[in-house]
C-alpha cells in the first residue's frame, strides 16, 4: 500500500531542506572571506626590532613605488667616479701634507755609484764643498777637489739602529770603503758615529773624544809638519775612544782621546776593540790597508791606511 505525505507537510520539508541549504550556503562563505582575511593580516608587533624592520620594509616599499630610479649613463658614471677620485686624492695629498715631514733626498750627482742600497758614492756637490770649506778643506788645500768622493753608507750604532753615515775620501779608495762599510753594516758591526769631521770644525781631538769615525781632514801629523794620510783622504779612523792612539813621548805613555785609558789595555777584551780577530781589521787587510796598530814607536788603534 503506497504512502503519501500530505501536502501540508511536504511544503513544511521544502522549507527546512531550503533553510539548511541557505545556511550551509552562508557558512562556507563565512570561511572563505574569513581565511582571506586572515592572509592579509599584518599580526601586531611587540619587539623593537620588528617595528623597526617592518617600518623600514614598508619605507622601502614606498620608496619603491614613489621614487622612480633616476637613468645611470657612462656620463653619470664618470662624473661620479670622477668625483670620487678627486675626494680620494685630495684626502690623500692632506693626510700627505700633514704627517711626512721628511726632506727631499739630495740630486745624485752624474758620476754617482751605488753599490747597494743606502750605500754610494759621488763627487763632491757644491753643496758639500760649501761644508768643508775654511774647515777639513783648508785654504791651502793642494788636493783637488776633483780627487775627493763623497760617500753615503749605512751602519749600526751602539744600539743597534740603523743610522746613516757620511764620509770624504780620496777617489782611489772609494771603491774600497763602500765595500768595507756595506759588508760591516751586514754583519751588523757596530760603529759609534760615522760623521763629516766638519761638524767639530774640522778639529780631531774634538772628533775623536766624541768618538767619531772619519777620513779626510786636511791637516798634518800630531807633532810634525808633515802632511797625514787623512789630508790626502787616503785614512779613516773606526771607533777612536775604544781604540786610542798611544805615544811615548820621552818614556812616558800619552793616551787619548782622554777618558780612553782603559781601552789601551788591548787584552782587556772590553767592546769594540779592533783587533787581528775583528772583523773590520779583516776587512780592510783584505782591501790592502795597513793598520796603526801594528806599528812600533807608537799605537794608532783606530787607524787605517791605503797609501799611493
Amino acid at each position: 500500500m503506497k504512502m503519501t505525505m500530505p501536502p501540508k507537510e511536504q511544503k513544511r520539508l521544502f522549507v527546512s531542506l531550503a533553510s539548511l541549504t541557505i545556511v550551509a550556503i552562508l557558512l562556507c562563505l563565512v570561511y572563505v572571506i574569513g581565511t582571506k582575511s586572515l592572509d592579509s593580516y599584518d599580526p601586531i608587533v611587540s619587539s623593537d626590532s620588528s617595528v623597526a624592520d617592518a617600518a623600514d620594509a614598508s619605507i622601502a616599499k614606498a620608496d619603491k613605488q614613489e621614487m622612480p630610479e633616476a637613468p645611470v649613463s657612462a656620463n653619470n658614471v664618470s662624473e661620479n667616479t670622477a668625483q670620487v677620485t678627486d675626494t680620494l686624492s685630495s684626502n690623500t695629498v692632506s693626510d700627505t701634507a700633514t704627517d711626512v715631514t721628511e726632506e727631499p733626498a739630495p740630486s745624485a750627482m752624474p758620476d754617482r755609484v751605488t753599490y747597494a742600497e743606502g750605500f754610494y758614492y759621488e763627487s763632491l756637490s757644491e753643496t758639500v764643498k760649501e761644508r768643508i770649506n775654511g774647515k777639513s778643506y783648508k785654504p791651502d788645500c793642494i788636493i783637488p777637489y776633483e780627487d775627493l768622493r763623497y760617500l753615503s753608507v749605512l751602519y749600526c750604532d751602539f744600539d743597534g739602529n740603523t743610522q746613516t753615515g757620511e764620509i770624504i775620501c780620496n777617489k782611489a779608495i772609494a771603491q774600497d770603503l763602500i765595500e768595507i762599510f756595506c759588508e760591516l753594516y751586514q754583519n751588523e758591526y757596530q760603529i759609534d758615529k760615522i760623521r763629516l769631521i766638519d761638524e767639530y770644525d774640522a778639529d780631531d781631538d774634538l772628533s775623536c773624544a766624541d768618538n767619531n769615525t772619519s777620513c779626510f781632514n786636511y791637516r798634518t801629523v800630531a807633532g810634525s809638519n808633515n802632511l797625514s794620510n787623512h789630508a790626502k783622504g787616503r785614512a779613516i779612523d773606526i771607533n777612536p775612544f775604544q781604540n786610542p792612539y798611544v805615544t811615548y813621548p820621552n818614556g812616558t805613555v800619552r793616551i787619548s782621546p782622554p777618558g780612553s785609558e782603559p781601552y789601551a789595555d788591548r787584552s782587556s777584551g772590553l767592546k769594540h776593540m779592533i783587533t787581528e780577530d775583528d772583523l773590520c781589521y779583516k776587512l780592510f787587510r783584505e782591501h790592502g790597508f795597513t793598520w796603526g796598530g801594528h806599528w812600533k814607536s807608537l799605537k794608532d788603534y783606530q787607524h787605517f791606511e791605503k797609501k799611493e
